[in-house]
């Protein structure tokens, strides 16, 4: 039988986070370490990291640096997960290099996760395609994250740090901070969000720890403009500091901050020895494309407008409630909520049920997911607790994501507006169910 990789990486016995880097250490060092013979930008954070990512190395393939990105989850394809100058690896690529990766992983006693053969598997990958820089994400938390097994990359970036996988990574900021904050490295400079006080000080602190250059965007100088149509495709326009009029096709709100944390980082990369101008940071912004955060993935006359986003936790919530005011005033959207137990999802029904006309409750494709019934018995609960109102009370309960987004088209009417949110996981079976 030939070798598949995906549903080898995929097996249940590997799945599941057991934070810590002897496995990947181990692992790699069989693989010959390929880690040595490349440079990154490695990224840690809650909210937007992998908008930062998908900035950074669209960034730096503009300017002209083959440029390898590892993230995690995959909305769409597995593959997606690890890219080259924008191109998800092939699948024969995938089975090469994952049966390399296989036959040294069976030979551990302690058999690696399947992060931590994904992340093997993309380093492989970056060395044989002789990438200049690799943009890594961070899978969770950070100092034990199976990322952080790189020697100093040439940045470390800090996204937005919010509460999320406390029962790992602490109950506090200034825990998660310092989780987060684990990636950084003796002299590496770090680019950080202008974090909440207790999460800044961890941050700061670790950089004086470790004797680096810490850069902070001014958000000062951080002017959000409308979304304008440019060609029969939406992009927001923006300005920071110097650039002005940037255009992005990431229609978030809060995408123009996360575009300047990758400007600032970009500047840090020019400033040791990588050639960065400004004009390619102007075009790799508007190249850059992140599927899933708030994303209109369908639109046209007589029927709502859906847009899909990946926001999982309270942070993400508020974000996303500014954004559809944002982009679309004075229109309530039906939400189709579908998120996972372990998320804190009493406090996004909290910023979410106020902003609703209506919500659907659907279980993602996830071992993880909270069940449908369970949700909407929480939507009707806090529904009742904030607005005392009947939109609230009678959540409909649906089988799949077709069956949800079939309701949800019908409550909003063919002017409305239809929101789906709560896992990235439940995005490709809503474009699917499209």
């Amino acid at each position: 039988m030939a070798f598949d990789p995906i549903a080898y990486i995929n097996e249940p016995r590997w799945m599941g986070s057991r934070l810590g880097l002897d496995r990947i250490r181990e692992l790699l060092e069989r693989l010959g370490r390929p880690q040595d013979d490349l440079k990154f930008v490695h990224v840690a954070g809650t909210n937007g990291k992998g908008s930062t990512c998908a900035y950074l190395s669209s960034i730096l393939q503009e300017a002209g640096y083959r440029t390898g990105l590892f993230t995690s989850p995959f909305i769409e394809t597995f593959e997606e997960r690890i890219r080259v100058d924008g191109r998800n690896i092939s699948s024969d690529e995938l089975a090469r290099v994952a049966l390399a990766v296989r036959d040294q992983a069976e030979a551990m006693d302690d058999h690696p996760t399947e992060f931590e053969l994904m992340c093997a598997v993309a380093l492989v990958h970056f060395v044989r395609c002789a990438c200049d820089i690799a943009v890594l994400e961070v899978g969770l938390g950070g100092r034990l994250d199976s990322t952080n097994v790189i020697d100093a990359p040439e940045v470390a970036v800090v996204a937005r740090i919010g509460l999320d996988h406390t029962a790992l990574l602490g109950s506090t900021l200034a825990a998660i901070a310092g989780e987060k904050a684990g990636i950084v490295k003796d002299g590496v400079p770090v680019v950080s969000w202008p974090q909440e006080g207790e999460a800044m000080a961890v941050v700061e602190e670790a950089a004086r720890t470790h004797g680096a250059a810490l850069t902070v965007p001014d958000f000062a100088q951080l002017q959000v403009g409308p979304v304008e149509q440019r060609g029969g495709t939406s992009v927001r326009l923006f300005t920071y500091g110097s650039l002005c009029n940037l255009e992005t096709s990431l229609l978030g709100s809060y995408q123009p901050a996360n575009a300047a944390l990758a400007i600032e980082t970009a500047r840090v990369l020019g400033e040791n020895g990588w050639s960065i101008p400004d004009a390619v940071v102007r075009a790799g912004i508007a190249q850059a494309r992140w599927p899933g955060r708030f994303e209109v993935v369908d639109a046209g006359p007589d029927r709502p407008t859906v847009v899909v986003d990946g926001g999982h936790n309270p942070q993400g919530a508020r974000a996303l409630v500014d954004s559809l005011a944002d982009v679309f005033p004075g229109k309530k959207p039906v939400f189709v909520i579908g998120v996972l137990e372990d998320k804190d999802y009493p406090e996004m029904l909290e910023v979410i049920l106020p902003a609703g006309a209506g919500f659907v409750a659907v279980t993602p494709d996830n071992p993880r997911a909270l069940p449908a019934d369970k949700l909407a018995r929480a939507i009707r609960w806090t529904g009742q607790d904030l607005l005392g109102c009947a939109a609230c009370t009678n959540p409909y309960v649906a089988r799949d994501m077709a069956d949800a987004l079939a309701q949800a088209r019908e409550l909003a009417g063919p002017d409305g507006l239809v929101c789906a949110f709560g896992s990235l996981y439940s995005i490709a079976a809503l474009k699917a169910a499209l």
